[in-house]
């Protein structure tokens, strides 16, 4: 069953008496339960694309089906509704709260929901999102008690809090090496096994190949749609520790 069904989406953005147009004719379908990357160079529209997708911006025109709803033509409160009741969002750079612990970060979507928790449901979905990423032990740190890696994972949290039906990742391995990026998508891949859909917007295209869909972009246009046989994050993260213990085994022996 198609979760996502984009139809002619164009987008065109005014600046006085200029237009460009960032979009200029998309079709995409996504079933529920697919793993897609989406890449492209700069300017190439892949960040326009993402932001309809996740009920961000609106298309100037075409059709986009949302499991099931049509929110292309939406109005700002619906698309609110729409983005914390169905998606859940990970960006680059974390977006963390400073001053509050991971738990707190996590809580925060459920504190503007209209599910009406109460605290104690609000915390014991909080921790379990946490524990979900493997970062049930850190709930009572702050984000400059956490390392890069921890970061993302509370902001992972957070994005699952909610239970949503798709999770949009922006080069959420942006700001992290490659070991930790290797961790950040295999946490993808286990969420999308438990059927998750995933859509990540990457400019790398090793860590797209992560992913079982990859969409490419240049100027506004789908280029390539394709179906690969995914990397599997585990898998290279075994040969990563293998390699970096001989290694460490060799400057030992030196």
């Amino acid at each position: 069953m198609a979760i996502v069904e984009l139809k002619q989406i164009t987008r065109t953005y005014r600046t006085g008496s200029v237009a460009v147009d960032a979009l200029r004719g998309i079709d995409l379908m996504i079933n529920e339960g697919v793993f897609a990357s989406i890449m492209g160079a700069s300017g190439s529209g892949k960040s326009t694309l993402m932001n309809i997708l996740g009920c961000l911006d609106q298309p100037t025109g075409g059709s986009y089906h949302l499991d099931g709803e049509d929110v292309s033509t939406f109005n700002k409160n619906k698309l609110a509704n729409i983005r914390n009741r169905t998606i859940g969002f990970v960006f680059q750079s974390f977006h963390l709260l400073p001053r509050t612990t991971a738990l707190e970060n996590v809580e925060l979507p459920l504190l503007y929901s209209d599910d009406n928790l109460s605290w104690k449901e609000i915390h014991n979905r909080a921790m379990h999102a946490l524990e979900i990423v493997g970062l049930a032990d850190r709930a009572k740190h702050n984000p400059n008690e956490l390392s890069g890696g921890q970061q993302q994972r509370v902001a992972i949290a957070r994005a699952l809090v909610t239970k949503p039906k798709i999770l949009l990742a922006d080069e959420p391995t942006g700001n992290l090496d490659s070991r930790t990026s290797l961790e950040i998508i295999d946490i993808f891949q286990e969420l999308n096994k438990q059927g998750l859909t995933i859509f990540m917007v990457t400019h790398e295209s090793d860590i797209a190949r992560f992913s079982e869909r990859i969409v490419t972009l240049r100027d506004g246009l789908i280029i390539s749609d394709k179906k690969v046989v995914p990397i599997q994050a585990k898998t290279a993260l075994a040969n990563w520790k293998e390699q970096e213990a001989i290694e460490l085994e060799n400057e030992v022996t030196l």
